[in-house]
């Protein structure tokens, strides 16, 4: 193992997103960088994106990389895992960002007691606006957590969280950019039927979202706060928002969001 060295177990699109963040803000160096795909395809083309190290043997990363993060899907981590314990220390750092599974069951799978640090980012992070719930085991200290924390806000914005909590974070964070998408299409097919070209409609929509995101975060003022500031007496926007209550628009979003949690605590 050589310490400072980041590896990677599985090199997809949440991997590539992080990996990306770390070499734009020089946090980590290509050099000390190693990741591991099964596919031949996916190693070449990271390798000749990012400049790094890769292999298709996962044990390479383990006994190449102090802080190793877990990118595979849920339902391959178990094979992953079993491919690396045994050169999994004490000293290691692992980081888990597989969806519903907890430290527990992933403590389970190396067989012994780990530093093991669980996240949630979501696909923001593909354009350095992620945002990572993130919990750790009793096992890291205070000073590993500022080492995961630095390279988790590379692509975003992180926050430590309980993990009981996990499960709400991917409710509003982890599942909701698909929500959002969601909104932004269908305003701009309303606007499409007002008689707007599509690609322009795509575009104000978008930005009319990152602008309204963008207030609530730099404000501080309450979202609602926020909503009354845009509705003037008797104008337009106050009539969008009476129908928006009407088909329970609220009640809807809120319903998405705990459908979306139950499914994460029983994955």
């Amino acid at each position: 193992m050589k310490k400072g060295n980041v590896g990677f177990i599985g090199t997809g699109n949440m991997a590539k997103a992080i990996i990306g963040g770390m070499l734009e803000k020089g946090i980590v160096s290509a050099e000390n960088i190693i990741g591991a795909d099964k596919m031949e395809a996916a190693v070449k083309e990271t390798a000749e994106r990012f400049k790094i190290q890769t292999t298709t043997d996962n044990k390479v990363v383990a006994e190449n990389a102090e802080i190793i993060f877990l990118a595979v899907k849920p339902q391959f981590l178990a094979e992953a895992v079993a491919e690396i314990k045994d050169y999994i220390t004490e000293e290691h750092l692992i980081i888990s960002i597989a969806a519903g599974r907890t430290m527990q069951n992933i403590t389970d799978l190396f067989g012994k007691e780990i530093r093991l640090v669980r996240c949630m980012p979501n696909t923001p992070a593909l354009v350095g606006e992620g945002c990572t719930g993130v919990c750790r085991n009793e096992k890291v200290t205070n000073e590993d957590m500022e080492r995961v924390m630095k390279l988790l806000t590379s692509f975003g914005s992180a926050s430590e969280v309980s993990e009981h909590l996990m499960d709400a974070v991917v409710g509003v964070s982890g599942s909701s950019p698909a929500y959002v998408f969601m909104f932004i299409e269908a305003l701009a097919d309303a606007t499409v039927a007002a008689g707007m070209p599509r690609n322009q409609a795509y575009q104000f929509a978008a930005q009319a979202v990152l602008g309204s995101a963008k207030m609530v975060l730099e404000t501080g003022k309450h979202p609602g706060e926020l909503k009354d500031m845009v509705c003037s007496p008797a104008g337009t926007t106050i009539e969008a928002v009476k129908v928006l209550e009407e088909k329970g628009f609220r009640a809807a979003v809120m319903d998405a969001v705990e459908a979306c949690v139950n499914k994460s605590r029983n994955m």
